[in-house]
């Protein structure tokens, strides 16, 4: 059986508000966040941290500006949220779900655990179409996470990998980011601009309608479909800035129907600091 939608709408979740196993995650990010999510957050909403939660961050060089926490600690994360195996999570942000919380539906889907969506349009839709809101900061009582692998199962892909892709004709690697960041015009965030060599640009952006919602399954299986066109279903990687954004795009490729291809966690951040 197929697992259920990754995506769900406001009216979905205001339906499903009062169920006891039911876990919502705030996930937006920026240097004000928190104190954002203190101001105004939907009603039980439990914020989770980028930096702190959803990454161990040392040295960009080594797994760029975002690396995956150790797995057995990204368990503990999860017991400390209050998620057990029984848990509905759903997740959203501030950026339509294009930033962090679909790195944590990824996260979530690398665990084993497949009740996890991410709210269609994020806090502004469920705002406008009047969720209820409130401030200051809930939580849920701790669980005892378990899960039933000892490491991410999800598909991913290194940096030796990537060089290995950027030779191989049947590979094709995909960058999310914006057209200026990989055209080498702009880059605001890591040390040098460009790209990885050969890799192709697709902006996430592409995965949205022109009001920040999900295109359809058929839509996005239809463009997806085109871009996958010559390459091998096992060698198709995507990648971002730090591993974060490109989960978008994974999470618009699940909800389209298509397997979840490789994720390069370091990108460029990574890759731009051994390969330039």
């Amino acid at each position: 059986m197929k697992n259920q939608s990754p995506i769900i709408e406001v009216a979905e979740l205001l339906s499903i508000s009062k169920n006891p196993n039911l876990r919502i995650f705030d996930v937006r990010t920026g240097p004000n966040a928190k104190d954002d999510y203190q101001k105004k957050h939907l009603q039980n909403a439990v914020f989770v941290d980028l930096n702190s939660d959803l990454a161990e961050i040392d040295n960009p060089k080594n797994g760029g500006r975002h690396p995956l926490p150790k797995f057995e600690n990204f368990i503990k994360t999860l017991g400390q949220l209050g998620i057990n195996q029984d848990s509905q999570v759903l997740i959203y942000d501030d950026k339509n779900g294009t930033n962090a919380a679909a790195r944590f539906w990824w996260m979530l889907r690398a665990v084993g655990h497949t009740n996890v969506q991410v709210l269609n349009g994020g806090l502004q839709l469920a705002e406008n179409q009047n969720h209820p809101l409130t401030s200051g900061e809930d939580s849920y009582p701790e669980t005892d996470y378990i899960s039933d692998y000892q490491d991410w199962q999800l598909p991913q892909i290194w940096m030796d990998d990537v060089k290995k892709a950027t030779q191989d004709s049947d590979a094709v690697i995909v960058d999310v980011r914006e057209s200026p960041r990989y055209d080498g015009i702009t880059e605001p965030i890591d040390l040098v601009a460009g790209h990885i060599p050969n890799a192709k640009n697709f902006p996430f952006i592409n995965n949205l309608d022109e009001n920040g919602l999900f295109k359809s399954p058929e839509v996005l299986k239809n463009i997806y479909s085109e871009l996958f066109e010559n390459y091998d279903k096992n060698k198709i990687t995507f990648h971002c800035g730090s591993g974060v954004t490109a989960c978008h795009s994974l999470l618009a490729l699940d909800y389209a129907g298509f397997e979840i291809p490789n994720l390069y966690v370091g990108s460029w951040s990574e890759w731009s600091r051994n390969e330039i």
